[in-house]
């Protein structure tokens, strides 16, 4: 049930935006304990010109390979988000060639009222979910 958001340089192809939505997914199931057909991802691709994402002051060096992901979430323990961040990192890079100072992960968190699957129905409330 997460939702991603992945903001990008534009230029990466199908291919390649398949192995990166695959390993984050990977991520997920393994981080936040979701079905595997538990998979809802958005791609959003920029301009170079269109993304201005700087260090922080941490020092770290970004490149065009820049993944920026947001994720919406039921609520989700310190320990299991912890773990999609490092879990996230390792596998975009030993899959994707992904420093992992080209990736920004950040979660929102809400509760079940506040997802509708279609049909204008919460399904988490009316436990279809």
């Amino acid at each position: 049930m997460p939702l991603l958001c992945f903001d990008l340089v534009e230029g990466r192809d199908e291919k390649t935006l398949k192995k990166l939505l695959d390993s984050a997914h990977s991520a997920m199931v393994e981080a936040f304990q979701v079905p595997e057909s538990d998979r809802y991802q958005i791609v959003h691709q920029h301009p170079l010109h269109e993304l201005i994402i700087e260090d922080t002051g941490l020092g770290f060096k970004r490149s065009k390979d820049l993944v920026i992901i947001s994720i919406v979430s039921k609520k989700r323990t310190v320990t299991q988000k912890e773990k999609l961040y490092s879990l996230l990192a390792h596998k975009l890079e030993a899959e994707c060639g992904i420093s992992p100072q080209d990736l920004i992960v950040s979660i929102t968190e809400n509760t079940d009222a506040d997802w509708s699957f279609g049909l204008g129905e919460a399904q988490f409330l009316t436990g279809s979910l």
